[in-house]
């Protein structure tokens, strides 16, 4: 299994989106992957929430993420989140 590292970029956006480090790795390792722009990878994955963000009570949280991947590493560029 590849090494996964973070960009600045990356930390940053999950922080400001409600991200953690082990619901990206899961995605990475348990969800949906797509090709993405750029000769890039795109990961999605939905997980149970059942809580509030930004004052709204959500049943799902979806990550998706963009990252560049090579034997080596994969290196994660940036992470969004989705509440539904």
């Amino acid at each position: 299994m590849p090494a996964i590292i973070f960009t600045r970029h990356a930390k940053q956006k999950m922080r400001e989106r409600g991200a953690s480090i082990d619901e990206v790795k899961e995605t990475i390792n348990h969800g949906e992957h797509f090709s993405a722009k750029h000769n890039r990878v795109a990961y999605r994955k939905n997980f149970q929430y059942n809580s509030k963000w930004g004052g709204n009570f959500y049943h799902i949280k979806q990550i998706v993420l963009i990252a560049k991947k090579d034997n080596e590493k994969i290196l994660v560029i940036t992470v969004y989140t989705f509440y539904f």
